[in-house]
């Protein structure tokens, strides 16, 4: 354990199997699972309530990149937004070591695209215009 060292976490790879080329992002967010539960009242019990598991919840996917033109991302993004072509893909996220190689890899299931948007246009800064990429999906599997 002395030689551990943690893994940094702007090493990463987004793949989507449906979109070729497009791994980089500047930031992934909501890689995250919560468990729902339910309170049950027992009848003659007062003190407490039970709490009962009932499913897993999983929040939207967030990705973040500098805005791209002409992208088969985007393109795909634009036809369920605005045709409502719902093509749902799976997407793999993986976290790379030094080596390039997969440390840890999430494989995400049947996800599509809820918003897109990009950052505000400002004169009086120079920054380069980040596009956001927010997607629903079933679940995910850590590897």
């Amino acid at each position: 354990m002395a030689d551990y060292y943690p893994p940094l976490a702007f090493h990463f790879k987004v793949t989507f199997n449906n979109v070729e080329g497009e791994t980089a992002f500047q930031s992934v967010d909501g890689l995250t699972v919560e468990l729902e539960t339910e309170q049950v009242a027992e009848g003659g019990e007062n003190r407490f309530k039970h709490v009962l598991p009932v499913r897993s919840k999983y929040p939207h996917l967030v990705l973040k990149r500098g805005l791209i033109t002409n992208s088969d991302l985007i393109k795909w993004c634009r036809e369920a937004l605005e045709d409502m072509v719902i093509e749902p893909t799976d997407i793999t996220i993986s976290l790379l070591n030094e080596k390039h190689e997969p440390l840890m890899t999430w494989n995400v299931a049947h996800a599509y695209p809820v918003k897109w948007s990009v950052s505000n246009f400002n004169a009086e800064e120079s920054k380069l215009v980040i596009e956001t990429i927010e997607l629903t999906y079933n679940y995910f599997k850590l590897q």
